[in-house]
């Protein structure tokens, strides 16, 4: 007899994509050290090549989620990649006793998230379609630019007529990626609007 349709309620609460209906696999999350995401995505990766002439193999794919960000370095816009997630990396596997002892066992992983002791869940369909779709979504957007100053902040101008003026940021138009800042002009405060790029901060 062929297998009934998911209902719409099914279909709500996640299920499982085409692909991992296909091949078994679901998505998990690890939590490694701050800083280590990049070194556990690579020797999870090489435990995948290593699986690569099995028939059929446990572990599939390793991500850490990104976007692309624009920060000010040195009066510079300088694009930069940054992680949604620090400290965590996706992976779609079959769970059992062997992967988890394996990926337990990586360097820099502290554990699955989910589940404490017991078996961890996996990410629902709706999670790891969000967490896909947010990168991919922040991707076609461009870089984000992030702002660099705030409301108090005291800054030195670098460049520009009021060039090693120092003052305080009053107001921050993070869309126009500029801000207003108050200086001291012969002794009295002077509101001068800049380029993000024209100041440091302190």
């Amino acid at each position: 007899m062929p297998e009934p349709e998911p209902t719409e309620e099914q279909e709500e609460q996640g299920g499982t994509t085409a692909s991992e209906e296909d091949d078994g696999t679901r998505w998990y999350a690890l939590q490694t050290y701050s800083g280590h995401e990049n070194k556990v995505k690579k020797l999870i990766e090489q435990k995948i090549q290593e699986q690569s002439g099995e028939e059929n193999p446990a572990i599939h794919e390793v991500i850490i989620p990104t976007h692309e960000v624009v920060e000010i370095k040195g009066g510079k816009k300088v694009q930069k990649e940054k992680r949604l997630y620090p400290g965590y990396v996706l992976v779609r596997m079959v769970f059992n006793r062997e992967t988890r002892h394996m990926l337990n066992n990586v360097q820099g992983v502290i554990r699955f998230v989910g589940g404490g002791d017991s078996e961890p869940q996996p990410l629902s369909r709706d999670e790891i379609n969000k967490i896909l779709g947010v990168s991919e979504e922040l991707e076609e957007e461009g870089p984000e630019e992030e702002v660099p100053f705030h409301t108090g902040q005291a800054v030195e101008i670098k460049e520009g007529p009021f060039s090693d003026f120092s003052g305080t940021v009053e107001e921050v138009f993070a869309d126009k990626g500029k801000v207003r800042v108050e200086v001291s002009l012969f002794g009295r405060p002077t509101s001068v609007e800049l380029d993000f790029t024209q100041l440091e901060g302190y």
